[in-house]
């Protein structure tokens, strides 16, 4: 008993000493750390090049409802979108600022609703929603029910930057917005008759009178989906970025906000995932559908396609909603899923080439 014990000792030392020194061979030099989850993923995007992944809206967007004309101006802008992230990215610039750049040529085309061309309020008005995350840092900065602000993708990032807060709203991001010093426009700028004439519709439905203004226009087409417009962008850095703007609903009432400046519902981003969406607001502010996305791959290890696909057609669908989600990867992995009949899309990728699409059936 006696001599063993100092055996086993001796054994135990040797096996101590042994698991040491493969430590020490496995662990890499201090002046030369290993690689972490973050570094891997940004060297699998840097390898991948910049993405920009967009959307305008989710809804009923048939073939049949569309004219040859209006599809062919909902491609272009798309694509003039893609291209002008695409332009930041490839000189080097930031995820957030491919992001505002692409968002504010939406918000300035009267086709998608956010900016000029977004919806009215049952008042006969447009208030407009939006927010914008960074990635790399996890701030974030939204505007919500603004009415003068030209472009409320870039008062978003202004509240993301020039204050300590996250959402503003009504009056108060107003006189923000003018503090800052920036674009400000009378209201009649954001009038588009095929809004108003929407606004018109929704109210003869319920019996209203409608408001004073143009004669109607019955040859115009009904707008039956969701025009909000969003975009990711994935950097040479590897780092994400996510922006979401809206003009909410046709004839919402009380001072309504949806999803678009929620973060986690209507838009996140992080550093391994970016989500957007589009669609019935309530239902993505309670199923926080962008956040939704991007903690799937976070805590359930699945790929992109697979937790947005699970979120939209499964989670969303589930519940009654509608509508669509744009998702972006670290290792620029795109998914764009929707339960509708259609939905205004694109991606671009380091070629820059962009690839638009609009209805169910295309790839």
């Amino acid at each position: 008993m006696h001599e063993r014990t100092p055996s086993r000792r001796r054994i135990a030392t040797a096996a101590l000493v042994a698991l040491t020194a493969l430590a020490a061979c496995a662990r890499p030099a201090e002046d030369e750390p290993g690689p972490t989850a973050d570094t891997l993923a940004a060297a699998a995007s840097t390898a991948a090049g910049p993405v920009l992944v967009i959307h305008g809206g989710a809804g009923t967007i048939t073939r049949a409802e569309m004219t040859a004309e209006r599809e062919a101006a909902y491609r272009a802008a798309l694509t003039a979108a893609l291209e002008t992230g695409h332009r930041v990215l490839a000189g080097g610039g930031a995820a957030l600022d491919a992001v505002e750049a692409t968002i504010r040529l939406l918000e300035d085309s009267p086709l998608f609703n956010a900016g000029k061309g977004a919806v009215f309020t049952a008042a006969g008005r447009n208030e407009l929603d939006a927010s914008i995350m960074d990635g790399a840092t996890g701030k974030a900065g939204a505007v919500a029910g603004v009415t003068t602000v030209k472009n409320p993708i870039t008062a978003a990032r202004a509240v993301m930057e020039q204050t300590w807060h996250v959402l503003l709203a009504a009056d108060g991001a107003e006189t923000f917005a003018r503090e800052a010093g920036l674009e400000l426009v009378d209201p009649s700028y954001f009038f588009t008759e095929r809004r108003w004439q929407s606004l018109q519709r929704e109210r003869e439905k319920e019996g209203l009178a409608p408001l004073p203004g143009p004669p109607a226009d019955r040859s115009l087409a009904a707008e039956a989906g969701h025009g909000t417009v969003g975009a990711l962008a994935l950097d040479a850095a590897g780092n994400l970025a996510a922006g979401t703007s809206t003009g909410g609903l046709t004839n919402k009432r009380f001072g309504r906000v949806g999803d678009s400046p929620i973060l986690g519902a209507g838009t996140w981003a992080d550093r391994r995932c970016a989500a957007s969406g589009t669609g019935q607001g309530e239902y993505f502010i309670r199923l926080t559908i962008a956040r939704d996305v991007c903690a799937r791959l976070e805590y359930l290890g699945l790929t992109l396609a697979e937790a947005a696909d699970q979120v939209i057609h499964g989670a969303l669908t589930e519940a009654g909603g509608t509508g669509g989600v744009i998702a972006l990867d670290a290792a620029g992995n795109v998914a764009m899923p929707f339960n509708t009949e259609g939905m205004y899309r694109g991606w671009i990728g380091a070629d820059g080439v962009a690839h638009v699409a609009i209805y169910g059936d295309e790839s």
